[in-house]
């Protein structure tokens, strides 16, 4: 049995692409997409009439160019959802505009259109997850989503303080990302970094263990992986977002998986209260956190506006 099938067995496994036909291949539970990933889906040929009808759908509803675009890209991804879906059982995870990370009501506006977006599709909201920034802003408006049944994915999550912020709020599932810390202590540290030392892998098992101590119920799943030693480092976890490439790694790979992380055992963390205040304070006192999350949302910004014009430019 290869290292996919066995991590399978120990973890659930979700497919980091919105490429259908590297989703058909290894058989994940679930699938996340963003506006970087969808960037590259838009290249692929069986969704370039899914860009020409989304932009018609859109300007079918009027208003002006802006919120054509905008619009435009919301129906696309959900488009894109929607067929990703067809081949998933579990559920597919569609993006909040990055632009929007720091604007609660806006945030919570944007999800619901997207749920509704899918609903029109003959989607449940069982089987969407709506990706939300992990800023103060992005978790309340996750808080509130989760009370009305629409479960969250709350994503660009590099510190603990986040994390004990979502968790806190009752979110559904948080994205920590692995390798964008690992790249940061790179570019900040002259340390040899290894799979057991890894401050990304560190940092989920962190998160991981604090969670099931205090007992709350929000789903852990790691991502932004750079190589399958981070991968089996988190053996066991809720669930790891995995890119084609390491899929395929780990599908060549025929050695023995060691479970790494149990739910049942503790880690001995002591539970933490959390206002605004030590929020704030702890993410801006936490320089990796603080630079990668800021990072994040304008890089997936700068993809959103690339987005905008593949769509606006796009030609019959």
């Amino acid at each position: 049995m290869n290292k996919l099938e066995q991590l399978k067995q120990m973890t659930d496994v979700v497919a980091d692409t919105g490429d259908l036909s590297a989703i058909k291949q290894y058989k994940p539970v679930d699938a996340t997409t963003n506006p970087s990933l969808l960037l590259k889906a838009v290249d692929l040929p069986e969704y370039r009439s899914l860009i020409l009808s989304s932009r018609d759908w859109a300007a079918s509803k009027g208003g002006g160019n802006q919120e054509i675009v905008s619009n435009s890209c919301d129906k696309l991804a959900v488009e894109i959802g929607t067929e990703i879906l067809k081949i998933i059982p579990g559920r597919v995870s569609s993006e909040v505009d990055a632009r929007l990370s720091f604007d609660e009501k806006a945030t919570i506006e944007k999800a619901k259109q997207l749920v509704d977006l899918y609903d029109q599709n003959g989607i449940p909201p069982e089987r969407v997850l709506i990706k939300i920034a992990s800023t103060w802003e992005g978790i309340r408006a996750a808080e509130k989503l989760e009370k009305d049944g629409i479960n969250c994915n709350l994503t660009l999550l590099f510190g603990f303080d986040q994390a004990i912020a979502c968790a806190d709020a009752g979110v559904f599932l948080i994205s920590p990302f692995v390798g964008r810390i690992l790249d940061w202590h790179k570019n900040n540290s002259a340390e040899a970094f290894t799979a057991e030392n890894d401050p990304g892998v560190a940092s989920v098992k962190k998160i991981y263990g604090y969670y099931k101590d205090h007992g709350y119920r929000t789903v852990v799943m790691g991502a932004s992986f750079r190589n399958i030693g981070q991968i089996e480092e988190l053996a066991g976890c809720d669930r790891l977002t995995i890119s084609p490439t390491l899929l395929d790694e780990l599908s060549l790979d025929l050695a023995k998986l060691e479970r790494k992380l149990h739910p049942s055992k503790s880690s001995g963390s002591e539970r933490i209260e959390q206002t605004e205040s030590s929020f704030r304070l702890g993410l801006n006192a936490d320089a990796m956190a603080h630079e990668k999350l800021g990072e994040g949302i304008r890089l997936f910004a700068k993809d959103q506006e690339r987005l905008e014009n593949i769509i606006s430019e796009a030609r019959d």
